[in-house]
């Protein structure tokens, strides 16, 4: 197949830039590309390999771009280059931790380096942040900062504009904010750096092409294009006045932006993916821990559950953090599976540091596993890491997840016997009642409640009475349901007492002469109770001793141990536990209750029916599960797969949309060139719709030429359209000098006959040279310059003639101005009375 003539490969570069430029160039590519890369920062907690990934991933590609520079390699060679380069370098940068001796080459180091480029993006949003190093996280660094450098590096040295290499470097920014989180290392530092950095920088590359005044087209010939400024002084005093001028508008421009981005941004909530990414998880498959507590305590009484080492006196083991109800079953909102995030690193669970975390105090635990079976982690408080342990930690680990915002941690594989763990967590610390008043209560949005019983709001109403100050209102319905009820969890020689909290329980609780329950009655009870009073309370279930060892040491938490209370938010404090339960001291003795026993033993001696019948009455019972799943939408089971996929696509879209407005703009300007307004018009737009692709295709005519010598050249470049290029040249002479204008089927043949021509164009190149033709600027930016060049020409004629037209009326001027004066002279010589002087004499 015929190609365009090719000249001998010579090394060198091809714009012909001095290694200390080129060093230039390199250092501030890699300063603006890592401001983009610290977007990271918060999504690996600061974790060194992050950056060690990252900047080791933008010296490859600058390294591989100006090797592609240097010795004229092909898209092909140079792609392979990168592929390579990611494959040698990424055992030691993005899977230190599954490489041998940390940076030989592996099995599983290859497996990572291979999958990652598809899985790392949704991995990196799916999992809750610092994400950690293992399972590919690096790849995602890694791969964005050398495909970004290894771009840019291309356009900064093997094309001329260096505008467009500030494309891949917005890339990296947005890359490193939208693979994020919400908080934002050091925004306005960077954004200013980054501007500031990227201005100067390309001011400086236009001056020194502007100095050098080279320019190289597509064959690799150097011409003169600009001029050359030739004076030493001249050059250096231009160079001083823009780098001043520059220097002042950037800090202007810097302070301002500093100034008011705090004011513009203040009410700004920033969003990222990984806020509209939901992990998959469904919540409807683990049931509320609270289902379970009279289990506990009939069941598993004296039984240990699990063992823990260094809790403080006073303090509590969590379970979870309940705030959704459904008259059935307290629970954890279902709508807030997306706040449960993958665990990549169990042993940094939570981004918040110890101490930006008010009224805390920090901790350790360790947790051995006895009897205890359940999905929910026991923890304390904030639980900012785990380190797991035991035969089944690898498998534990890839299992977790974690909730930040209601502090809990959930496993899809359940815990057993023989699972440990040490968990680093923050202990809420007491706060003073005197500390409290006064405090509004938080602005928490909470979950919408649904079957409350009516007796909830009519019963708070009633128990709260006068009070008006927040805390008075909350700490009242505990005090009064704590003061006033009557503990019994219905074990054998207790009052009977009904489990679970469902609308009819917690009916019979609130509407009854005496309050008789759990933890789980009173809990449920007082929650409901705040909610309608608009108070943000929850449920939180959890474990803590009766009787805390002397001097610490291990404790043996068994089912009797379990509780629940409420947790209310107050502002500037947080979240405070509320005991609402009566103390276990304080039985039910009721004198009616008495007789009632007697004469209905057949009643009260039967033992109470399993746990899922006591709280699933049939006039109450919620749908079941699979219906609900039935129900589910398209969208709802398979858009979180759909958005991934997107979101792991914009990289790719944001570097697209360059070729997009350029693949846009040259449809308008044939479109404008078939539309012109007169057919000789339209039929030049056609010989010049064959120019622009020649130009395109690298064989770009003499500026100053006929058509006619144009087709000449092109005839050689391309020549199995030479026929059609000869024609189309004649033709377009005739319409444009010939007498008359052609008609319209004229016109369109003489289109028709250019897209023929066209297409035989490109099929005498390469693939690449047609896909490169289809989305490069070179001509778009060519006839830019000509046009603006003739706008100037035109400006310096009209300028000319305006001077022309001045210059003969002032001489004009003169001319009349002096036959005035000869004619006054020759009047007073001869005699000659003038009107004025005759008219003075008549009336004398």
């Amino acid at each position: 197949m015929p190609t365009l003539p090719r000249q001998p490969r010579q090394k060198g570069l091809r714009l012909g830039f001095s290694w200390a430029q080129i060093a230039i160039d390199a250092a501030v590519l890699l300063v603006l590309l890592g401001l983009g890369l610290l977007g990271f920062q918060d999504t690996f907690a600061g974790d060194w390999h992050y950056l060690v990934a990252g900047f080791g991933g933008i010296v490859l590609g600058l390294g591989v771009a100006l090797a592609s520079a240097y010795l004229r390699w092909n898209v092909w060679m140079t792609t392979g280059a990168a592929v390579l380069g990611y494959l040698v370098f990424g055992f030691a940068l993005a899977a230190p931790t599954e490489a041998a001796v940390g940076f030989l080459p592996s099995l599983d180091a290859l497996l990572v380096l291979v999958t990652g480029p598809v899985t790392a993006w949704k991995d990196i949003l799916t999992v809750a942040a610092p994400v950690g190093v293992n399972g590919g996280m690096l790849v995602a660094p890694y791969l964005s900062a050398m495909l970004t450098a290894l771009v840019a590096g291309l356009l900064a040295w093997r094309v001329r504009l260096p505008y467009w290499t500030v494309i891949p470097v917005l890339v990296m920014t947005v890359v490193g904010i939208m693979f994020g989180t919400k908080d934002a290392p050091m925004a306005v530092v960077r954004g200013m750096l980054l501007i500031m950095g990227a201005v100067a920088w390309l001011a400086w590359r236009h001056h020194r092409m502007r100095v050098q005044g080279t320019r190289t087209d597509t064959a690799g010939a150097d011409a003169a294009d600009t001029t050359t400024v030739s004076n030493p002084a001249t050059a250096r005093r231009m160079v001083w006045r823009r780098v001043g001028m520059g220097a002042a508008v950037l800090a202007v421009a810097g302070v301002l932006t500093a100034s008011a981005s705090p004011l513009l941004l203040q009410d700004q909530d920033r969003k990222v993916l990984r806020d509209v990414v939901d992990p998959p998880i469904e919540l409807f498959d683990y049931p509320s821990p609270l289902m379970k507590f009279r289990q506990y305590v009939k069941d598993q009484h004296e039984e240990v559950l699990f063992t823990v080492d260094g809790l403080p006196e006073g303090q509590r083991v969590r379970l979870a953090a309940l705030d959704a109800y459904d008259g059935m079953v307290y629970n954890v909102n279902p709508q807030s599976g997306g706040n449960f995030s993958p665990v990549g690193d169990a042993s940094r669970l939570s981004g918040t540091a110890e101490t930006e975390i008010p009224n805390r105090a920090a901790g350790t635990l360790d947790i051995s596993i006895e009897a205890y079976n359940g999905v929910w982690l026991p923890g304390g408080g904030k639980l900012s890491g785990a380190v797991l342990q035991g035969p089944r930690a690898d498998q534990l680990s890839t299992s977790l997840y974690y909730n930040d915002g209601n502090e809990t941690a959930l496993s899809t594989i359940p815990l057993r016997e023989g699972d440990s763990y040490t968990a680093d967590v923050v202990f809420p610390v007491q706060v003073a009642s005197e500390d409290l008043e006064g405090q509004d209560f938080g602005e928490i949005i909470m979950p919408e409640l649904t079957g409350v019983p009516q007796v909830v709001p009519e019963k708070a109403a009633e128990l709260t009475g006068n009070q008006d100050q927040p805390f008075g209102i909350a700490s009242g319905l505990a005090s009064t349901l704590h003061e006033s009820g009557a503990f019994s969890n219905g074990r054998e020689g207790e009052v009977t007492s009904l489990s679970g909290h469902y609308a009819g329980r917690i009916t019979q609780l609130l509407d009854a002469e005496q309050w008789i329950g759990d933890d789980e009655q009173y809990a449920v009870g007082m929650a409901l109770m705040a909610r309608s009073l608009d108070i943000p309370a929850r449920v939180v279930m959890g474990f803590y001793p009766e009787n805390y060892p002397a001097g610490g040491g291990p404790i043996q938490i068994k089912g009797k141990d379990v509780h629940a209370w409420v947790e209310v938010n107050f502002a500037n404090v947080g979240w405070i536990a509320l005991d609402p339960t009566p103390d276990k001291d304080n039985v039910p003795t009721p004198p009616q209750q008495e007789p009632q026993s007697t004469p209905k033993p057949q009643v009260l001696q039967p033992p109470p029916p399993p746990q899922e019948q006591a709280d699933l009455p049939p006039d109450t019972a919620p749908e079941p599960q699979d219906a609900e799943q039935e129900e589910r939408s398209w969208w709802d089971q398979w858009g979180h797969i759909v958005m991934i996929v997107v979101y792991s696509l914009i990289p790719l879209l944001i570097l697209m949309i360059p070729l997009l407005i350029i693949a846009i703009l040259k449809g308008r300007r044939r479109k404008r060139r078939r539309e012109a307004q007169t057919p000789a018009e339209q039929v030049s737009g056609g010989w010049s719709e064959v120019l622009s692709l020649a130009t395109d295709l690298g064989s770009e005519p003499q500026r100053s030429g006929t058509r006619r010598e144009h087709a000449a050249e092109l005839v050689g470049a391309f020549p199995t359209a030479a026929a059609g290029t000869t024609l189309l040249a004649r033709r377009a002479d005739q319409a444009v000098f010939g007498p008359g204008e052609p008609n319209e089927a004229q016109v369109a043949d003489y289109w028709a006959r250019v897209d023929e021509n066209i297409a035989g164009m490109r099929d005498s190149v390469s693939g690449w040279q047609r896909f490169r033709a289809k989305y490069t600027p070179r001509s778009l930016m060519l006839e830019a310059r000509a046009r603006h060049r003739q706008r100037r020409q035109l400006k310096k004629q009209q300028r000319q003639a305006d001077r022309a037209r001045m210059a003969e009326r002032r001489g004009g001027d003169r001319t009349a101005e002096r036959q005035a004066r000869t004619a006054r002279r020759g009047g007073r010589s001869r005699g000659v009375r003038t009107v004025d002087q005759q008219a003075s004499e008549k009336q004398e």
